[in-house]
């Protein structure tokens, strides 16, 4: 059975993959079975470039095969900001709170209340033998500076669906969200290519 190291440190994460994975031949376990991993260097310009980079580099420090994402929220008015950067926007030791209030601070200067935006996600896949394939999925929306809702989590309550409109993705249920979250779409995509794959 192939071994699949799910290259991230959020549990929550591990368990999503392991369930969409759940009817393949494979064993997924968590980048904590491996003890104290340093971490890898991100330094692409696509969150593409990005999760490959993880990929790859836990494939060789575990020996195992690797899926590696990289997301985050890109905004029109902020030209396509915090992009790639969207868990450090305030910095490097930012959480979600300062993640949020410099997106606010940044939509003030521009003079605007909402601005179109999208969130995207890309997934790696890299095995042993060198085969390496992405997956990618997009969700659009508006984000507004009035938050709202408790779920969720980065800066999904200041982020309102194209799906459901008159909600943010902090008001809208987990089943909802995986139907139309960036993540979710890219996931779906994933699990096609390693069903064909594992063939």
């Amino acid at each position: 059975m192939k071994k699949i190291v799910i290259a991230t440190k959020n549990q929550g994460k591990v368990r999503e993959m392991r369930e969409a994975l759940s009817h393949l031949p494979v064993e997924v376990v968590s980048l904590k079975e491996f003890g104290e991993l340093p971490d890898a260097v991100e330094n692409g310009t696509t969150f593409a470039e990005n999760a490959r980079i993880k990929a790859e580099f836990y494939r060789e420090k575990t020996g195992c095969a690797c899926v590696a994402d990289d997301s985050g929220l890109e905004v029109e008015v902020l030209g396509g900001a915090p992009g790639i950067h969207s868990a450090r926007f305030a910095g490097f030791h930012a959480d979600d709170a300062t993640n949020n209030q410099k997106l606010l601070e940044e939509l003030q200067k521009a003079g605007v209340k909402e601005s179109p935006a999208d969130y995207r996600c890309a997934l790696v896949f890299a095995d042993t033998d060198g085969t390496v394939f992405t997956s990618e999925g997009r969700c659009d929306g508006i984000v507004r500076m009035v938050p709202r809702g408790e779920n969720g989590f980065g800066y999904d309550p200041y982020f309102y669906t194209k799906d459901y409109p008159d909600r943010t993705m902090a008001e809208i249920s987990f089943a909802e969200k995986d139907k139309i979250s960036h993540r979710g779409r890219a996931l779906r995509e994933m699990v096609r290519r390693l069903e064909e794959y594992l063939k």
